[in-house]
């Protein structure tokens, strides 16, 4: 089990944002894909992850003149990113080590997905509730 398993059946759309767009602008779009954090990217190469905390916490701290910074003020880096053969697990205990919510998914410098938590708690489910049910089939047809 390996993230590109989640990324073949979840997919590989992934949004971004430029290091240098305003905080405003990264925000639209969390809003508009309803997505939960933006991979930060400079020179087409993972820099950083923004998300809905790094803004929340901003806004606490330093008010709304923030929507006007660029995102690369405002974003966690480095970002911590994961390759498609990365297992599941090592990537869950990542997200639980580092307490992220979201890992930027890399083929050398190259940005091709994005996992979530909820997406790799998800497969995990999945696989269980599959595990299972081959183990009732088996167990009657014996």
């Amino acid at each position: 089990m390996t993230v590109a398993a989640i990324l073949g059946s979840k997919g590989a759309t992934v949004y971004s944002i430029e290091c240098d767009r305003t905080v405003r602008e990264a925000v639209d779009m969390l809003a508009e894909y309803r997505i939960g954090a933006l991979p930060v990217l400079r020179g087409g190469k993972v820099a950083g992850v923004f998300s809905e905390r790094d803004v929340i916490y901003c806004l606490k701290s330093d008010g709304a003149a923030v929507l006007d910074w660029p995102v690369e003020r405002v974003m966690t880096a480095p970002a911590i990113t994961v390759t498609t053969d990365v297992t599941v697990l090592t990537a869950l205990s990542q997200i639980t080590r580092r307490r992220i919510r979201h890992l930027p998914v890399v083929e050398g410098d190259r940005l091709i997905g994005i996992v979530s938590i909820g997406d790799l708690v998800k497969y995990r489910m999945d696989r269980f509730e599959n595990e299972a049910e081959a183990m009732r089939n088996y167990i009657q047809s014996v």
